[in-house]
Formats: structure tokens, sequence, C-alpha cells
């Protein structure tokens, strides 16, 4: 099965990471990195895997991004393993992809994950599981949020082995990532239809909850407390994440109270009136399609 699996990568300036990601991958002849003009070390770290080839893309969005790497830079296995760069694949996970015998149904799997504080294992960490192995051929990618989501046809069946989720960027860079991907999860929240929620993203509509209650599950209910510091500072990232995306909810609320009160005029009611007859989230996604990458170059052989 290693034979004919291709991990695939994206990366901006992920030079803490990269490096044990790609170490991680030693069994793979082709790796494909696409990379969005990283300015720090992590070209050179990956110019030391010689099976890694680099394509370099403006970034707009994940589904973009994604899409690109898949369809765009001459993937030939019937496989793809799509990795985040801070993905790092575990001996046993590794082991149980070389005896995988995919079923002709099964078209993907789904892994779970290790959440990790600076290598250290957590045994609190909430990270859902996710499909990362998929069969290329009808396989794409949507944009979901702030990140994206995997579209293939065929059942998912999951994999035993777990993946360590282990990022090790400055907590500067986590304030600067999740100012952006929590004020797009806010235009998620805000246009789309309630039915179309998973009951988290409902709690977090109400502003006020989700903070709070992200404290308390982390550290209580899965027990963040006894993985030590690294636990508390788990648990304080996600409230925080949690916290900065009730402020941007709460930011559209008193924005949106300030324009009730002012008076329209009866050009701008028409068109208020028109912008609302689509919903918020075509409005997202038309954006989204009209920006267009700023450049790509062909890849190269590191």
């Amino acid at each position: 099965m290693l034979d004919n699996v291709t991990p695939l990568i994206l990366t901006y300036n992920e030079a803490p990471n990269i490096g044990r990601t790609l170490a991680a991958l030693g069994w793979a002849r082709d790796i494909v990195v696409v990379d969005s003009f990283s300015d720090d070390e992590t070209l050179a770290i990956v110019e030391t895997f010689p099976q890694a080839r680099v394509y370099q893309r403006e970034f707009d969005c994940h589904q973009k991004q994604w899409n690109f790497g898949l369809q765009e830079t001459g993937i030939s296995s019937d496989w793809v393993l799509g990795l985040d760069a801070d993905y790092v694949l575990t001996e046993e996970f590794s082991a149980e992809l070389q005896t995988l015998r995919p079923e002709p149904s099964v078209n993907g799997y789904r892994a779970k994950f290790v959440y990790c504080i600076n290598g250290k294992r957590l045994a609190s960490g909430v990270y859902p599981p996710v499909t990362v192995l998929y069969r290329r051929a009808g396989a794409s990618y949507t944009q979901d949020g702030h990140t994206h989501r995997l579209v293939i046809d065929g059942a998912v069946a999951d994999l035993r082995a777990p993946i360590l989720h282990d990022d090790r960027k400055s907590l500067s860079r986590w304030f600067e990532g999740q100012s952006r991907y929590t004020k797009l999860e806010a235009e998620k929240l805000l246009w789309a239809q309630p039915d179309g929620l998973s009951w988290t993203d409902r709690v977090r509509r109400w502003r006020v909850v989700a903070p709070a209650a992200m404290l308390f599950y982390c550290l209580i209910v899965r027990g963040g407390l006894f993985d030590g510091w690294a636990g508390f500072y788990y648990a304080f990232q996600r409230a925080l994440a949690e916290l900065m995306l009730s402020l941007y909810l709460l930011d559209h609320d008193l924005g949106m109270t300030t324009e009730e009160r002012r008076p329209m005029s009866a050009a701008s009611s028409s068109a208020t009136a028109s912008e609302s007859s689509s919903s918020g989230l075509d409005l997202v996604n038309q954006r989204i399609a009209a920006e267009e990458p700023r450049s790509a170059v062909s890849g190269r052989r590191s």
C-alpha cells in the first residue's frame, strides 16, 4: 500500500514543524509540498528530503490551495495522504498503512489524533478525526469556515493508529492565526442555516456559553488537570479561541444594532433588501470564488 500513496502537504512558514513531519514519511517515494511563498527556513528544510517536490502558489483559500495540490502537481498514485504541516505520523500509523488492503467500496480512511504541546502528548486534547487518506480519483476539497472539507464518494473507514498533532510555532503566530480563523468561522455561523450546523456550532451562536464550557470540558471532563501545565496551556488556548469567536459574533451584533438605528435612504434601503435576498454564506462564497491565485510556479524536485 505504501508504494501507492503520495503525501500532500501545505506549508507557509512551517520551519518549526515541517522537518519532523517529513522525517516520519521516509517510506514515501514521492511527496508533494504546496508552499504559499514561505519567507522562513521552510523551503531549505524541505530541500533536504530528496523525495519532496515543491510547488509554490499564493494562498487565497484552503479549498483552492488543496485542489491545486491534488489536481495540478502531477500526482499519479491511486491514493493521497493529505497532511497539515504539523501532522506527524506515528510508527504505528505507518505500519498500519503498510498492511492496509482497502475494499473496493472504501474510498477514504479517517484517522484519530493525539494532540501534543511541544511534544508532550495530551490525554485531554480535543481534535476530531479527519479523513486524511483517500483515493485520488473523484476527490476534491471545498471551503468550510476557516478551513477545508474533503469531498469523496464512497465509504470512509476508520484507521486504528493515531497521528500526532504537534504544532510548535510561536504563541504569537497562534494569536495571528486564530484571529483570522475565528473571523471566518464567525461569518460561517452568522449566515448558515441553523439546521445545517452541528450542535457545537449551535452552542457557539449563543455567544456566551462556549468559552466557559470549553475550559470546563478540557480541564475537568477531558482530564486536562492531569496533563500538568501543558493541559492548562491547551485548555486556555481552546477557551481563548472560543472567546475570540464570541467577540467577533458580538462585534457583528453591536454593529448591526448601530446600523439599524440609523435612518436609511430609499436607495440604501433598496440595496440592503437586494443584498439580504441572498444568504450571507452565498456572499462569502462569492467573495472567495472571485479571488484568483496571484501566481503559481512549476514544481521542482528538491
